[in-house]
């Protein structure tokens, strides 16, 4: 019978739940004055003529003061210190008013005794009675350990529900909590003991802890990051909750639980948008994404959605890329109740057809470029494919918007464009001239600029996922140098920055984003193994899990990126967003060049290719691989081209 009662209490909305808890302060409230009375006069008070008001007068006055400062809003099921601090204000300003009335009415003289004896006896009461009910209703119900001991690290409302959700389930045993407040050290949540993060080493090897899963979703980046910090050496595995936004729809379950986002690691606070710049170029135009289906380019049709353009087109050569975004956009417009017709194109940029049928059909206003080769090594090998698609595949887009008067059109590029050592480099930075050079004809109506920033968290190809695949098939971590580093951004905030940059251009701009630090790839990789539960195995510990191997520089590689070709770089109204004024060619000699550069990849000459490519951009230190006089594989040694 009581689990059938505990099960109704539980299934009740929370509107009744309240109105439970203040039925039952109603009726306490004078069973407490009456306690007070018969503790003070041992029994013998007389109550007669108007004193029994004091009864009635306890309740009216409480009650709204109760529901003033939110003992019925309080969540009983994460009830803690700070209720209990609200509950001892409000017992306290609630005695105090009610002695002031009934003096004030005349109604008796209450002895101040009894007003002491009064508000500890509410205070009391009303604490242990919701205690007892959280206790009840919410303890711990894991009786015996079954699955992984974790630590919950918050023991704030996230971490409440998220200890809600897991202590039924047989895979993991809740073996308390750690919270940075030391007020709510030794306090419990659902059961569970909060610890102090001093405690954390301790409290791993005392209790075996297997895991810790950070509950924090509002806490900024870098208060993560100081977390993380403290947790490296500990050799455990850490991972994390979904957005908060995910907990209040009430959605999360123990699949939800991820592995660490990398973003906490490498990343920092991410700058507000300004949101007079994200409609600028999309609400209420035709906006056309190429290379839909990548990285870069789904979460732009993603952001742009939201954004309310009048028709959204997707242009993307891969069939299953294409119909995996246009899914997961329907999916998206369904949940979000948005409505933006979708123009799914299967199909290149570099057919001419294709981008002239649409130019004349579609009335594309924004174009967001971000259809490129970009893999460094594949591009190395294949540079005929790489340029026939970055450069003239760009070539060919830019100038059919051109004819067709496209207010913006934005080239997604890269650091890599910056003093290239590689052809994929070369051909982004060889794609932003041709841009810049559109924009100076005089007859050029459209407002072309590029955005260039470094390497995004998460993309295909990129570091991350690829040491979890190498961690998770237990090593070695391959790392080409021990001192090379790269710039890192969330792909989100990537596109943001991109489509609030492409709406401050006035035409030929290179923007350039701001990348924070940039970031020593073997500490990431140490970070990772160590923050899977494991240790790196090196010199200094043999016997450790994970070995971090260096495998040597790859043809084209460089140790450190850069954003700028030269100093000469001014800010805009965003902070993160920098414009960089560089030289460049007009469209005449630019376009003689280019000749040059199409006829050496008929020859499909590699030497050749590159020779042109070094003519033509300023920086490009091309390497070649030098062939063994048996005309046998190449070997691995690298010359490099004069300039």
């Amino acid at each position: 019978m009581l689990t059938n009662i505990k099960n109704h209490l539980l299934q009740m909305p929370r509107s009744r739940k309240r109105f439970l808890l203040l039925s039952l302060d109603v009726l306490l409230i004078p069973l407490i004055l009456l306690g007070s009375f018969l503790l003070r006069y041992t029994g013998t008070y007389i109550f007669s003529g108007k004193v029994w008001l004091i009864f009635p007068l306890a309740v009216l006055v409480a009650i709204p003061i109760f529901m003033k400062l939110g003992l019925y809003r309080a969540v009983l099921r994460y009830f803690r210190s700070r209720a209990i601090i609200s509950i001892m204000i409000a017992t306290l300003l609630s005695t105090i008013a009610w002695v002031g009335v009934v003096n004030l009415l005349h109604v008796a003289d209450i002895p101040a005794s009894i007003a002491l004896i009064y508000w500890l006896g509410t205070f009391t009461v009303i604490t242990a009675i919701r205690l007892m009910a959280q206790a009840w209703l919410y303890g711990n119900t894991q009786n015996k350990i079954t699955g992984k001991k974790i630590l919950i690290y918050g023991a704030g409302i996230a971490g409440s529900q998220l200890a809600n959700v897991l202590k039924t389930d047989p895979s993991y045993y809740i073996s308390g909590f750690i919270d940075d407040d030391p007020s709510l050290k030794g306090w419990s949540v659902l059961g569970h003991t909060i610890y102090s993060p001093y405690q954390l080493e301790e409290v791993i090897n005392n209790k075996s802890i297997d895991e810790i899963i950070l509950a924090m979703p509002s806490a900024g980046v870098t208060r993560r990051q100081e977390i993380l910090k403290k947790l490296e050496p500990l050799t455990i595995t850490v991972r994390s909750i979904p957005a908060f936004a995910d907990l209040a729809s009430g959605k999360l379950k123990a699949s939800d639980i991820k592995d660490i986002d990398i973003d906490d690691l490498l990343g920092r606070d991410e700058v507000k948008p300004d949101d007079s710049l994200l409609p600028s170029n999309i609400k209420d135009k035709v906006v056309m994404v190429t290379g839909a289906g990548g990285s870069i380019g789904s979460e732009l049709c993603r952001q742009i959605i939201n954004l309310a353009p009048t028709k959204l087109i997707l242009l993307e050569q891969s069939e299953y890329a294409l119909y995996q975004i246009e899914q997961e956009l329907e999916s998206l417009m369904r949940k979000n109740n948005i409505e933006v017709p979708l123009n799914k194109v299967l199909g290149s940029i570099t057919n001419p057809v294709l981008l002239k049928r649409l130019f004349k059909h579609k009335n594309i206003q924004t174009i967001y470029h971000a259809a490129a080769y970009k893999h460094v090594p594949l591009v190395e090998e294949n540079p005929v494919a790489g340029l026939s698609n970055n450069v003239f595949g760009t070539q060919l887009l830019a100038e059919q918007a051109l004819k067709a008067n496209v207010n913006t059109f934005i080239l997604i590029s890269t650091d890599k464009a910056v003093r290239p050592t590689n052809v994929m480099g070369c051909s982004k930075r060889v794609a932003e001239m041709v841009l810049q050079a559109l924009s100076e004809k005089p007859e050029c109506q459209t407002t072309f600029s590029m955005v260039r920033f470094g390497n995004v968290l998460g993309s295909s190809g990129s570091v991350v996922p690829k040491f979890r695949q190498q961690i998770r098939e237990g090593g070695p971590i391959t790392v080409t140098h021990k001192e090379i580093t790269r710039f890192f951004m969330s792909i989100p905030e990537a596109v943001q920055l991109v489509i609030q940059a492409g709406a401050m251009a006035k035409g030929g701009d290179v923007f350039v984003l701001d990348m924070g630090k940039s970031v020593k790839i073997a500490d990431l990789a140490r970070k990772m193994i160590q923050l899977s539960g494991l240790t790196v195995k090196d010199e200094e510990n043999i016997d450790g899990d994970i070995e971090i191997k260096y495998t040597g520089l790859r043809p084209g590689e460089k140790l450190y990126e850069e954003l700028l070709i030269g100093d000469n770089v001014s800010g805009t109204h965003h902070p993160r967003i920098m414009r960089a004024n560089e030289t460049f060619k007009y469209w005449d000699q630019l376009q003689e060049e280019l000749g040059s550069l199409q006829n050496a990849m008929q020859s499909e000459k590699v030497a050749q290719i590159k020779t042109e490519l070094a003519s033509l951009v300023d920086g490009y230190t091309p390497w070649l691989k030098k062939e063994t006089k048996n005309n046998k594989t190449s070997t691995t040694n690298i010359i490099h081209l004069k300039q």
